[in-house]
């Protein structure tokens, strides 16, 4: 079990932390190579000893974000309670970003829309609407923009297109709800707490992001019920408006549950009769249908991180996990930059 430990701290600590929070890479590094704290973190659940769940839980704690040494001394030192706490804590990365790579296979639903969300955490993930957009090419220019009708948000979403520009428009959300085993209150101070210690040291501009949409999200709130996704959908599918276009997300969440969970929720909602728009790994599950419809059959383009954005099944988009890229693979009509 303790090798578990050690190549998966060794790959976070290569592939993952790089180019996003130094401290992290370091705190991984430090684990990968230190069978003391292989042992100790090999008590915590398979599925709740990811390292950016793990470091989280230490700093809400109170671990000092410092050098390798110094956390683990904290560690240690709160061993017991670190493990408690990490066993009944689920990674929750509620990025309002992905919105901006989710956009495209949103724009291609016909409104109003329903928007019920599994995972939804905060439920920042819940406004696509309130959110502004800055699309940019590569070389950095804008491309195109939208804001909501009311005017610019206090939360701008900006992401890379590569590639040929699809219609883009704002979803008309009339009704949106989400399901989490363990939903964040925006409202409550710890709640909030939780959330803000979830991003990465290092990732200020992310941080400004994710507080300035759970204040959109606080002014608001959505409907957030706690339970199984699975157990749960049919009874919120069955309150949703019926003039609505029902459209059920999963952004980010499915990576996380075991194969035969994954499976079970992907069943329920294809029975569910709403469309899916989701952002996962390519080979995560096989969810993916055989390419008719959106889909140009092409799959992913194979770039290195892509994970793919689906709707109703079929890859149209390979994107960055966290939307700060994207690229359209779906059949568009010519470039509207």
């Amino acid at each position: 079990m303790t090798d578990a430990v050690r190549e998966r701290y060794d790959r976070f600590a290569r592939e993952e932390a790089p180019g996003r929070s130094a401290v992290y890479a370091e705190w991984a590094a430090g684990v990968a190579a230190d069978a003391e704290m292989q042992t100790l973190l090999s008590g915590i659940p398979e599925q709740h000893r990811q390292p950016p769940l793990v470091f989280a839980v230490t700093r809400l704690l109170g671990a000092p974000v410092a050098e390798y040494a110094d956390w683990r001394t904290f560690v240690l030192a709160h061993a017991g309670e670190i493990v408690s706490e990490c066993a009944r804590r689920t990674v929750q990365a509620n990025e309002p970003l992905r919105l901006a790579a989710l956009l495209p296979a949103l724009s291609a639903i016909d409104g109003p829309v329903a928007l019920l969300e599994l995972g939804a955490a905060a439920g920042l993930c819940l406004f696509p609407d309130r959110y502004s957009y800055r699309f940019l090419g590569e070389d950095g220019a804008e491309r195109t923009r939208l804001d909501p009708a009311s005017g610019p948000s206090s939360v701008v979403l900006t992401s890379v297109v590569r590639g040929a520009l699809p219609p883009l428009r704002m979803p008309e959300v009339v009704w949106r709800a989400g399901i989490d085993l363990s939903p964040i209150d925006v409202q409550d101070a710890e709640d909030r707490a939780w959330l803000e210690t979830l991003v990465w040291p290092g990732e200020d501009v992310r941080a400004e992001r994710i507080a300035a949409a759970a204040d959109i999200v606080a002014a608001d709130p959505p409907l957030l019920v706690a339970g199984d996704a699975a157990q749960q959908l049919g009874e919120l599918v069955a309150s949703a408006p019926p003039q609505a276009t029902l459209v059920i997300t999963t952004p980010g969440v499915l990576v996380y549950l075991p194969r035969e969970a994954r499976k079970a929720l992907i069943g329920a909602i294809r029975s569910s009769g709403g469309r899916w728009v989701t952002i996962d790994p390519v080979r995560l599950h096989e969810g993916w249908s055989s390419g008719e419809g959106w889909s140009s059959g092409e799959g992913s383009s194979g770039v290195d991180g892509a994970f793919a954005v689906g709707l109703d099944g079929d890859q149209v988009a390979d994107a960055d996990p966290l939307g700060r890229w994207w690229e359209w693979r779906a059949g568009v009509g010519p470039d509207r930059a």
